[in-house]
């Protein structure tokens, strides 16, 4: 296994590992397949994820490029089926960090906010479309303030694409660095989300990991009264 190259440094961002599954704290900028624009991409580094295995690993769910955090790979085909239903099935807890502009009104809620593609040409952008979207839910809670910010906990009830991003900017609090639904630069900027906890139950092992918080966040996090761990 040393053997095999590890041109991503995937293997010290390994949170987890057993023989069913690996949880990898995604680096933020790197998209995690292959696209149009083609380029390097995370799976692309999977190959020496492989440890003891015969094969690489393979992604149970996606991150948006963008996006750092806990990203879940299937070891085996028998792992990776029983991964997709469990994520499918909404089988899987998920809650993620944001530093947003601004920020609600209130400490928790529930938004809801139907969701659809932008149109064709614009890929995987969505917009809020509350007579043909599809039902789409994301639960938050305030965890603190400060500097014009509010630090998040956001939980996607249903999983539509950039869910969080276009929930959080169509109420008025933009996720900080959102060149696409925010009000950031298109160069430069560095979104602020993180796929912060996620936890599972996989064949009676219960799989519970947190992924540490990405040096780009530490700083705007800081002004709403996080602290890192002593």
């Amino acid at each position: 296994m040393t053997d095999i190259p590890d041109p991503l440094g995937l293997r010290e961002r390994v949170l987890y590992r057993d023989a069913a599954t690996i949880v990898l704290d995604k680096p933020a900028g790197i998209a995690v397949h292959k696209g149009p624009k083609g380029g390097m991409v995370l799976e692309d580094g999977f190959d020496a994820l492989r440890f003891d295995a015969p094969a690489a690993p393979q992604l149970a769910h996606r991150l948006d490029k963008e996006t750092s955090g806990c990203l879940v790979l299937g070891r085996t085909a028998k792992s990776i089926a029983a991964l997709g239903k469990l994520f499918a099935d909404r089988g899987v807890e998920k809650a993620y960090w944001a530093v947003v502009e601004g920020g609600p009104d209130g400490e928790s809620g529930v938004i809801e906010a139907p969701l659809r593609k932008r149109d064709a040409q614009r890929g995987w952008w969505m917009v809020v479309d509350h007579a043909g979207g599809q039902p789409s839910s994301t639960a938050w809670k305030v965890l603190g303030r400060g500097g014009g910010f509010t630090w998040l906990e956001l939980e996607p009830i249903t999983g539509r694409t950039h869910q969080l991003r276009i929930h959080s900017a169509h109420m008025g609090f933009p996720i900080l660095g959102d060149a696409i639904y925010g009000r950031a630069p298109r160069t430069g900027a560095r979104l602020h989300l993180h796929a912060r906890h996620i936890a599972f139950t996989l064949d009676g092992r219960r799989v519970s990991v947190e992924a540490p918080v990405p040096l780009h966040m530490t700083a705007a996090l800081s002004l709403t009264g996080w602290r890192p761990a002593a």
